[in-house]
């Protein structure tokens, strides 16, 4: 039998430091150039110069702090998503409150990790973006889950069907479109049709907010 590791020893995740306090920057550096694995192409002091950097050395992730003088972080990840960047964006922050969280998630993030997070979280949320698997830390998650939970939200006696269920349950575990497809034995184009009847049902925008109010609802446990 051929393993198909998600990892490979081979591969380097490229990524960009987006903070607007050196020390931090420093600490990340140090952090990710000691690490098998990973590369610092670049850093960024605010959201504004962030666009130039990622446009000039294309990373797999950046990693994005959110108040920053000179550009906040939300705005940055917006046009990078608007100007089809291939990096993938994991947010990393001291705020976890309602304001912060829900805004960076529908500009575009993959993922939202806080400043706190263990260094082998951060790590593994890394790569996980890098594959463009959506990074979300519980705490995060709870702050979000009460953030999309509205009126206008989907009632909640619109059930998911099982076979949504299933999709939403290996979402959560940060399973992509195609291998969610080999999973359940359907195309990725069924995988995105599903996807979009379920983010309807749980009155979302993506897969994070999914499975964060999967989570409120029971759906996911």
């Amino acid at each position: 039998m051929t393993e198909n590791p998600e990892h490979t020893p081979e591969r380097t995740v490229t990524v960009v430091l987006v903070d607007d306090h050196p020390v931090v920057r420093d600490g990340l550096r140090g952090m990710f150039t000691a690490e098998p694995g990973f590369e610092v192409l670049g850093e960024a002091a605010n959201g504004v110069d962030a666009l130039g950097v990622v446009g000039r050395h294309d990373p797999d992730v950046v990693l994005m702090d959110l108040r920053m003088p000179g550009g906040g972080g939300v705005a940055a990840i917006a046009e990078l998503a608007r100007r089809g960047a291939r990096a993938k964006v994991l947010v990393l922050t001291t705020y976890d409150t309602d304001s912060d969280t829900l805004p960076a998630i529908e500009a575009g993030a993959t993922g939202y990790l806080l400043k706190d997070a263990p260094r082998e979280e951060l790590f593994a949320a890394v790569r996980a973006a890098a594959d463009g698997r959506s990074v979300l830390s519980p705490a995060v998650a709870s702050r979000l889950m009460t953030r999309v939970r509205t009126p206008a939200a989907a009632p909640a006696d619109t059930p998911l069907s099982a076979r949504e269920r299933e999709v939403l349950v290996l979402v959560a575990r940060g399973t992509t479109n195609r291998e969610i497809a080999a999973e359940l034995f359907i195309s990725e184009a069924t995988v995105k049709t599903h996807l979009t009847h379920i983010f309807a049902k749980l009155g979302t925008k993506d897969r994070a907010a999914a499975v964060a109010v999967g989570y409120d609802r029971g759906i996911l446990g």
